[in-house]
């Protein structure tokens, strides 16, 4: 694993498309989280996103971890480039004939994804814990390490979208025209939950990114601003924001598939 994973670092480490994108991601990160902390004034009117509520403990675990999740196109693009620039550069024939398995091509992939999930992971985990401690009004540590469950959450939400951000990469080969059929494949989702609707509606969670979506449920129900106009409305905005087991389960199972699909797609196809 540490030599494949060496591998795939190494590339890039040269990759200046992956590097700028990669900067991008965590400076929108770390942006969202600066935002959140600015005061605006507006004549005598003065408002602090983060005094409302979003930052107390255990609701910032779900609220940082949909939020953040939002950007992670842009690490998608690194995946995607990274996989369809072996075919562009012509390096994939080259990492065959010095002695790379197909197999290990495709694990050396994967094993970057979970490195990138990782460490997304484990920015999140510290931005919100910080944050937490910084302007929560719960301070006990059963409430501060309650919903971690998020955070597993969001771990399993990249890597299964990161794996068919590769998958795309490794069947398409061009990273636009990637791109452009992940986009695709939102509209097609889309459609058929509209379809569905009113016919089998459980169907459309075995969706690929709606079953991914499925981990993290919108959290803006359970914001105070949101609870206090419903009960001033008389109207429930409420809704189950709770993960089930089964919701862990189809996007993992859809990352096997991406993994096996990529390497099917090497072993039929002559490089």
């Amino acid at each position: 694993m540490r030599r494949l994973l060496s591998i795939e670092l190494f590339k890039l480490k040269f990759s200046k498309s992956a590097k700028v994108l990669s900067i991008i991601y965590f400076l929108l990160f770390f942006t969202t989280a600066i935002f959140s902390m600015i005061k605006f004034k507006f004549g005598d009117f003065e408002f602090q996103l983060a005094e409302q509520g979003i930052f107390n403990f255990p609701y910032i675990w779900h609220f940082n971890t949909y939020m953040v999740a939002l950007i992670k196109i842009f690490l998608a693009v690194v995946i995607v480039s990274m996989v369809s620039s072996e075919y562009t550069n012509r390096t994939l024939k080259q990492n065959f004939i010095d002695g790379l398995s197909k197999k290990e091509f495709v694990l050396s992939k994967f094993y970057t994804i979970l490195v990138f999930a990782l460490v997304s992971t484990l920015l999140v985990f510290i931005v919100s814990l910080v944050l937490g401690l910084i302007y929560s009004d719960y301070n006990e540590a059963g409430i501060i390490f309650s919903d971690l469950h998020f955070l597993l959450a969001y771990f399993i939400k990249l890597t299964a979208f990161f794996s068919l951000c590769m998958f795309l990469g490794i069947l398409i080969r061009k990273s636009a025209f990637a791109l452009g059929f992940l986009f695709l494949l939102l509209i097609i989702e889309a459609i058929a939950m509209i379809s569905l609707r009113n016919e089998i509606p459980w169907l459309s969670n075995f969706f690929p990114l709606e079953s991914m979506a499925n981990l993290i449920k919108e959290p803006f129900t359970r914001f105070n601003v949101v609870k206090s106009a419903s009960t001033a409305m008389g109207t429930d905005f409420s809704r189950d924001v709770k993960t089930y087991w089964y919701e862990y389960l189809i996007p993992v199972g859809w990352t096997f598939v991406f993994i096996f699909g990529s390497l099917k797609v090497l072993k039929n196809r002559d490089l």
